[in-house]
């Protein structure tokens, strides 16, 4: 298996557990949880660096260029036609996203994170684009 695939693996099982995640706690609980917020804003962070961390190694793998941040690769990825222009516009959105959660520039509304995960199936989609592709 190459490390693509496993990465892939990785990120289908995160968002798995955030599914279950949703399924498991209401945004109240989320609220009022300290440890439940951490783990909501944990889980999405990693799944977002797993999408980065898939579309750099796509970069190199695939020679398509050397992207100067973490939406030019994603840009990369939309030109050489890897992923379609929606996905291509969450991806963006969503490398913002990391930035913030990473580096706490500024405080995030965690109603906007809990929605989120009625998201999930962004990441799923994104899976199978990049393994009908690879």
């Amino acid at each position: 298996m190459n490390s693509t695939n496993e990465r892939l693996l990785h990120l289908e099982t995160n968002a798995r557990e955030l599914r279950r995640f949703r399924q498991r706690y209401t945004l109240e609980e989320v609220r009022q949880e300290p440890h439940l917020e951490w783990s909501l804003r944990y889980g999405l962070l990693e799944v977002i660096q797993i999408v980065i961390d898939i579309s750099c190694h796509i970069m190199s793998r695939y020679n398509l260029g050397v992207p100067d941040s973490h939406a030019a690769c994603m840009d990369l990825l939309y030109r050489n036609g890897f992923i379609d222009e929606q996905t291509h516009q969450i991806l963006l959105g969503m490398v913002g996203l990391r930035n913030i959660l990473a580096h706490e520039y500024t405080e995030i509304n965690i109603d906007y994170l809990y929605s989120l995960l009625d998201r999930i199936d962004d990441f799923v989609r994104f899976i199978q684009k990049i393994r009908s592709c690879i």
